[in-house]
């Protein structure tokens, strides 16, 4: 009891030290909150794929390097895609439609080039990367349409991730694609995904569980995308 007592007295006479302590205590606690706010939000941003800005005249902007204070972060929402981003994350999402605004403008340009419905443009893009700029596939496919490294040229490609060059690419590839397939829409999706060697060398839609999925899966949400 004695030692009770006299820490008791100790408390009583230096009051200013034990406030002192306990303030210590509070404010590196409140320092230790703010150092994993700061990092999650840090890793929020890292994380994002794509930034936008409206200007005066209604006109969409968009880049993956902000470099105006008018740029703010857009997130797509992902869907329908197994694949790594080019930090070597695996995921994996669940297969619908997603809103596209951002990335219309190009859709729009590239649906009036290549002479394709913009919706199936959309459906494919869903498909390959869920909308992620980012995405990589683990065989080397990059970007919103997936192209693979030996097509930049002939794409007219120089930075995959770029969507404006990877949605322009990515369509003219699908508009190839439609072609040497006399416009069969599945054999062309098969030739996308699997290439046209294999398309030609099984005389129809090759059978990979990957391709043959590929393809029910862009004719459902082509379905999907031409009634939004």
């Amino acid at each position: 009891m004695q030692n009770l007592y006299l820490i008791n007295d100790n408390l009583k006479k230096n009051p200013s030290k034990n406030n002192l302590r306990l303030s210590k205590n509070t404010l590196a606690i409140l320092l230790f909150i703010l150092c994993n706010l700061i990092l999650w939000v840090s890793t929020k941003t890292l994380m994002a794929d794509i930034y936008t800005y409206k200007d005066k005249n209604g006109v969409k902007h968009f880049t993956n390097v902000p470099n105006s204070p008018k740029y703010k972060l857009f997130i797509p929402e992902r869907t329908g895609r197994i694949y790594y981003n080019n930090n070597g994350v695996y995921r994996k999402f669940s297969s619908r439609a997603v809103n596209t605004k951002v990335f219309d403008p190009i859709i729009e340009k590239a649906s009036l080039r290549y002479g394709l419905d913009s919706a199936l443009i959309k459906a494919v893009i869903s498909a390959e990367s869920a909308f992620n700029s980012q995405a990589v596939s683990p065989k080397g496919a990059k970007g919103l349409m997936q192209i693979m490294p030996e097509n930049y040229s002939s794409l007219n490609i120089s930075d995959p991730f770029h969507p404006y060059q990877n949605i322009m690419g990515g369509a003219k590839y699908l508009r190839q694609m439609l072609d040497v397939n006399n416009k069969n829409l599945r054999l062309a999706l098969a030739s996308y995904n699997a290439g046209p060697e294999a398309v030609r060398k099984y005389e129809g839609i090759p059978p990979y569980d990957e391709t043959i999925n590929y393809v029910s899966k862009v004719i459902t949400l082509y379905r999907q995308y031409k009634t939004m």
